[in-house]
């Protein structure tokens, strides 16, 4: 039996989203989101489903931090529906939906949980969407007023902020492969986004600086690993541009300043062109406290012309997989955070999303998620070996505290480590909750 044992100053927490649980979506004066409207149009979400009630935890907050209270986190990591502040996305601020957070955060403090706020986990105002959404530059301006709002508001309460949750697939999930809110499937359009959303992240950083704001920024994009089914040079090469279409073209205009050529000129091949205005490189490139990173996933690829926009064939060696039918990978989890380690240097990190989906349901009171818990114990091995081998993290928290609504999934698709029963709200601890706050409270586990 090996023990897994973490270092005493690791943080630990759990993780969700605005839209995904808040519900309460025509309450208190809230403007309508991108998802409000995709969610609403027939055929995009599973099941018909939308987040108008989600969790409603609006309504039960007080419910969810005495569960995470109970649970021993120290750290939770929620959003800031941004139309339920600013309805239009910009001017006139709504005061009711603002002083939710104020009380949800107080809240949090209360019981002994520092909160860290995203920014912007998806929820884009339509209003702004009705005017070119991400591809218009104003939006870059509009989400920079809205963070410095933010940031005012909210300096000495909150100190840990992330600008963007997953800046793939805002840009290239949603308007490329068109899953997610808005839904379009342009390559050009999804390229433009992506460095718009890098522009947006950058000017709020610059605006948090300017204004002193006690605490720490950073960002959370999400990232997958793949691994060259051979030694061949063109298998390499395609999962190399795979593994870049979320890490290095993610990541290097941040640390690096510019965009790795190489995926610049393959997106040229397939036809979107990257267009860089003067000062924004200088924008996007500058210090943040720490990075975010969400993983859940990876694969074996091989080079296979055609296949999809990189030429990348994904093939199934056996791997387990969650009821999401993704892979698990735990060893992809260590190399990519070792990765980002020998290509950035050893800045802060917090994996600020991790976990598994399992659709188990309550039996006798009690919902046996040993596949979870297994899924959990090799992910945070494969987190102690990365401590081990360098790499900075700070802290883990695992997605999600609650089954809750999964976009384009609805509520077919359950991530949480509480059941909550969308019927009746009612909250269920699951096996993994409690095997998840032993964890905690003894700061190891064994295999």
């Amino acid at each position: 039996m090996a023990i897994i044992k973490f270092p005493k100053e690791m943080r630990w927490g759990a993780a969700t989203a605005a839209y995904q649980i808040e519900g309460a979506a025509k309450e208190d004066g809230r403007g309508l989101s991108i998802w409000d409207t995709f969610s609403h149009t027939p055929g995009k979400v599973l099941n018909g489903d939308n987040g108008d009630v989600a969790c409603d935890s609006y309504h039960r907050y007080h419910e969810d931090i005495q569960l995470m209270k109970e649970l021993g986190i120290d750290i939770y990591r929620f959003s800031i529906s941004w139309p339920r502040v600013f309805p239009a996305g910009t001017g006139e601020v709504n005061e009711k939906g603002l002083q939710y957070y104020h009380d949800f955060v107080d809240a949090l403090i209360e019981n002994g949980i520092e909160p860290m706020c995203t920014l912007y986990h998806w929820d884009l105002p339509q209003a702004l969407q009705d005017t070119g959404g991400w591809a218009n530059r104003e939006t870059i301006e509009a989400f920079a007023e809205y963070a410095e709002f933010m940031f005012q508001q909210f300096n000495g309460k909150i100190k840990k902020w992330i600008t963007l949750n997953e800046p793939w697939c805002v840009s290239f999930l949603s308007n490329y492969i068109g899953a997610h809110a808005p839904g379009n499937k342009d390559l050009q359009l999804a390229l433009t986004i992506s460095h718009h959303l890098l522009l947006a992240h950058g000017k709020a950083v610059a605006r948090f600086r300017k204004l002193d704001v006690e605490g720490e920024i950073g960002y959370a994009p999400n990232m997958e690993w793949y691994e060259p089914f051979s030694s061949k040079q063109e298998d390499i090469d395609a999962c190399n541009r795979a593994l870049a279409y979320f890490i290095e073209w993610f990541m290097d205009p941040v640390f690096k300043g510019s965009y790795p050529e190489f995926m610049v000129d393959w997106f040229k091949k397939k036809g979107a062109v990257l267009t860089i205005e003067d000062g924004d490189m200088e924008t996007i490139h500058q210090p943040i406290d720490f990075l975010g990173i969400n993983f859940y996933t990876g694969f074996v690829g091989r080079y296979k012309e055609g296949e999809d926009l990189f030429d990348l064939e994904r093939i199934d060696i056996g791997f387990e997989k969650t009821d999401f039918n993704w892979n698990i990978y735990p060893e992809g989890f260590y190399k990519a955070l070792t990765k980002v380690k020998d290509q950035y240097g050893a800045i802060p990190i917090y994996i600020t999303e991790n976990g598994a989906c399992y659709n188990d349901g309550v039996e006798n009171g009690r919902v046996k998620d040993t596949k979870r818990i297994d899924y959990l114990k090799q992910h945070l091995t494969s987190l102690k070996r990365s401590i081990d081998a360098g790499v900075n993290v700070k802290g883990y928290l695992t997605w999600s505290l609650m089954d809750n609504f999964e976009w384009a999934e609805g509520y077919d698709k359950r991530f949480g480590i509480i059941h909550v029963d969308f019927n009746t709200l009612e909250r269920t601890k699951k096996d993994s909750y409690y095997w998840y706050k032993h964890m905690i409270s003894n700061g190891w586990f064994d295999m």
